[in-house]
């Protein structure tokens, strides 16, 4: 199973990522985050694959918190999702070690799927 846990300060999207993750054949979530500082400690406890992380969040932004999650494992597929226009942010999403910026309404079980063959390192 492909290990995903998400990043986001709004329950919402932690329920609309649970019931995609749920649809998609050989995923499954491990841990949901509220929080960049709280998604760095739960990723050493839960040891995801795949982490999906909201640009715009209290605290440490969803660029840094996927910064610092690839220096502790850049084998990890790091997605980035926005509500908002993605375009500014690609490079410096590149650049952070992600493998992946998009908007959160485009992700589908086919993206998920799509980017983990894409995108894993192992």
């Amino acid at each position: 199973m492909i290990r995903v846990l998400t990043v986001d300060d709004q329950p919402m999207f932690h329920e609309a990522a649970r019931a995609l993750v749920a649809v998609t054949p050989g995923f499954e979530v491990v841990g949901q985050s509220d929080s960049g500082e709280q998604a760095l400690e739960l990723t050493r406890e839960v040891n995801p694959d795949m982490i999906i992380v909201d640009v715009r969040m209290r605290g440490i932004d969803g660029l840094e918190t996927a910064r610092r999650l690839s220096r502790q494992d850049p084998s990890r597929v790091i997605v980035l999702v926005s509500s908002s226009d993605v375009g500014p942010l690609a490079p410096e999403a590149g650049a952070s070690g992600v493998s992946a910026i998009l908007r959160k309404h485009w992700l589908t079980s086919r993206l998920l799927h799509g980017l983990w063959v894409a995108h894993r390192r192992r």
